[in-house]
């Protein structure tokens, strides 16, 4: 089979893939002056496509591997471009060549639609089954996987077209496959057919997750063999030299002006939230407290700051009893502050003292018989009181108990 015959049959899609023609930095000493002569470049060119034809079949393989099928339809693609733009393929190059075509069709098995032959009859997994026969030839002595992976084959070549119920195909399939040495297994596969029942428990000890994982198997050893690819290796230590300076540059301690400006930010922070809480603090003798300290701290800071020489002070000396307007305001909030808390004391002071009238003792009644002892939030809603609270409905109720003045009767 010629190269462009081998590419074109690797896909189903049969678009060519872009090769990227970028090299590491550090190959750009070993680039010639002078151009090549159309004889070296040629040689040059078919020593680097070798290259990365066993790079990306390494790559399929492990995409294969890992599950990862858009990486694994890109390393396709990339293949397909390669191999047809090889002038020869070597028996070097023969098996990854046979490998990349054999793992596309696996990956198609269960695509009836797809087709890699010419005879559109034919499924991805019996043209698998034939692209296996290549790679056992390479095989110097055949193992029991060899063996496993070919029947599961069969097997599945025919089980895919028994779980859609197209018996007449999977008739089909047996009868191109009728020179298979293993006349037991098609004898067997027959009667499935002429049964037809998609879920007898030989299709499912041999199914198609099985026939993966075997391959699976078989593959670990290319990729280990072609670990050592010129490829991969000149491009893992191109990887960890870019490690090794993005580690470098995270390592990197910050700037002392980095430092400062992050303290100046913490140092602003933390007195927004200093004025943010004393501005929280808004009621009773906190509030009180909070600006008696900020008067005395500011008549402090005057004083403090004040120099003693009035000639060298750079504003006009504030006189011992005098007030700024700011300590001047504080005054102020300082004196409302306390008038507004004896005007509340006075209205406490009233209203524990305002005596419970007889209309009120009978609301109180009525809602407790309405809404229930212990609901004295709905009563006081619902009914009218003279500035009462909950807490004083329950302890009138208390009293009207004890004093035996209570019946909802």
């Amino acid at each position: 089979m010629q190269p462009a015959a081998v590419a074109a049959a690797l896909s189903p899609r049969s678009r060519r893939g872009e090769v990227d023609d970028g090299a590491p930095e550090s190959w750009a000493a070993a680039a010639p002056d002078a151009p090549l002569s159309p004889e070296l470049l040629a040689e040059v060119e078919a020593v680097a496509s070798g290259w990365m034809l066993e790079f990306t079949c390494h790559c399929l393989c492990s995409h294969f591997c890992d599950g990862r099928m858009p990486d694994f339809q890109r390393s396709r693609d990339a293949a397909q471009a390669i191999i047809n733009g090889l002038p020869r393929i070597t028996a070097h190059q023969r098996k990854a060549v046979n490998l990349c075509q054999f793992l596309a069709r696996i990956a198609e098995g269960k695509s009836l639609g797809y087709h890699f032959e010419s005879d559109q009859r034919i499924s991805p997994l019996e043209s698998a089954l034939s692209i296996w026969t290549l790679l056992e030839k390479e095989e110097s002595k055949l193992e029991k996987l060899h063996e496993d992976i070919r029947r599961l084959i069969l097997i599945q070549a025919v089980a895919v077209y028994i779980e859609k119920g197209y018996y007449k195909e999977a008739s089909g399939v047996l009868d191109r496959l009728d020179s298979e040495p293993n006349k037991t297994l098609r004898m067997k596969l027959a009667m499935i057919i002429n049964r037809r029942d998609p879920y007898v428990p030989f299709l499912q000890n041999f199914s198609y997750n099985l026939l993966v994982d075997k391959i699976k198997s078989y593959i670990d050893d290319f990729l280990k063999k072609s670990a050592t690819n010129f490829l991969i290796k000149a491009a893992m230590k191109e990887v960890e030299a870019k490690r090794l300076e993005g580690k470098a540059s995270q390592d990197t301690p910050a700037s002392v002006v980095e430092t400062n400006h992050g303290n100046a930010l913490e140092m602003e922070q933390s007195n927004l939230e200093d004025v943010h809480h004393v501005s929280k603090r808004s009621s009773g003798n906190a509030r009180r407290q909070t600006l008696r300290s900020s008067y005395i701290s500011c008549r402090s800071h005057i004083e403090a700051h004040t120099p003693l020489n009035a000639e060298m002070a750079p504003f006009p000396r504030i006189k011992k009893r005098g007030r700024t307007s700011a300590c001047r305001n504080l005054q102020n909030d300082l004196q409302n502050l306390k008038n507004n808390a004896e005007t509340s004391s006075r209205r406490l002071t009233g209203r524990k003292k305002q005596r419970w009238t007889l209309e009120e003792d009978k609301k109180l009644k009525k809602g407790v018989k309405e809404f229930g002892m212990g609901n004295w939030t709905k009563i006081l809603i619902h009914y009218d009181f003279n500035n009462r609270t909950g807490v004083m409905l329950k302890d009138r109720w208390r009293t009207m108990s004890k004093q035996c003045k209570v019946s909802l009767m």
